[in-house]
């Protein structure tokens, strides 16, 4: 009776210890695809926005710019450019989205040249020539933007009008820095940014796989918490945008199956103060401009002109 006993109890002990292995496995699984999020080669971004005549090499090479080195508070540096083709102090920050790069944000930069702003362009952490080891979807990478923010304004001073751009990761992590770190900038344009970082990893689950999302978010959100120092409950970009009371345009694809356009419309409606909001017809998710360029920049001259250059 007692080694039945003991049987039993070493198979109860061994059922537990691989139950616990293959649970921390699958969470460092997990929690690796979002940590170390695979990117597009550098020469694969610029191959692309060459082909699709949205990067100009000549004009590249021939405006005036100015290259920065910036100390990131999380500890590594922020390559950032200053593109400076208007006889103006007046300049936009562009955010690009995970997996891309500061070539993804030239033709933002291209518009904003011909709307009367200079640029700065920088990479994420972990994106092109920046440092940092991990994508955290907004969480370090808005201490980042704080730290462009504060660059930016010593080099163009306190008189020039100064916004921020952001594509998908990029505007989450504006609004999160425009929320809850600092709300320094005159305007913020934000172009397909997720609401909440827990619903979409629920939205993409549920479109990708049969699996329930429940587990495999619990356990990512668990993981991610002792490996990377965050949860996904400071993923919040709609409550972020409660607290900023500066001008916002939001724009979104309705056909954007990877974020939905639904979100915009949440924190669209959760904005206070002076806001716009420009949903296009076509478009995948961060398609708007190159699906719409013109109506794309018509929607922000009319921003800038009803909220900031009338001033």
């Amino acid at each position: 009776m007692k080694k039945k006993k003991r049987k039993i109890l070493w198979f109860s002990t061994f059922i537990t210890m691989t139950a616990s292995v293959l649970t921390t496995i699958f969470g460092f699984a997990l929690t690796n695809r979002l940590m170390y999020i695979q990117k597009k080669d550098d020469d694969f971004i610029l191959d692309r926005e060459l082909k699709a005549n949205r990067f100009d090499e000549n004009w590249y090479n021939h405006v005036k710019k100015d290259e920065f080195t910036i100390d990131s508070p999380n500890g590594y540096p922020i390559k950032g450019i200053l593109l400076q083709p208007c006889p103006t102090k007046n300049t936009v920050i562009i955010c690009h989205g995970v997996t891309e790069n500061k070539i993804n944000s030239i033709k933002y930069a291209r518009m904003f040249e011909r709307l009367g702003f200079n640029s700065f362009v920088y990479d994420h952490r972990r994106h092109g020539e920046s440092g940092g080891k991990t994508t955290s979807y907004g969480y370090y990478e808005k201490f980042d933007l704080d730290a462009v923010v504060k660059t930016v304004r010593s080099v163009i001073g306190e008189d020039a009008k100064l916004g921020i751009h952001g594509e998908s990761m990029g505007a989450a992590t504006m609004i999160l820095y425009a929320g809850t770190v600092g709300n320094h900038v005159d305007f913020y344009i934000s172009d397909c940014a997720f609401s909440d970082f827990e619903e979409l990893l629920r939205h993409i689950v549920k479109n990708s796989t049969r699996i329930n999302p429940d587990i495999p978010i619990h356990l990512a959100d668990f993981f991610i918490r002792f490996r990377d120092g965050y949860r996904f409950k400071h993923l919040t970009p709609k409550e972020a945008v409660k607290n900023i009371k500066k001008p916002m345009l939001f724009i979104h694809s309705i056909p954007d199956t990877f974020i939905p356009c639904k979100m915009t419309e949440e924190m669209y409606e959760l904005k206070k103060g002076p806001k716009a909001l420009k949903l296009f017809e076509m478009g995948a998710h961060a398609q708007s401009f190159n699906e719409n360029p013109r109506e794309y920049e018509e929607t922000v001259r009319e921003f800038l002109e009803k909220y900031i250059l009338r001033f």
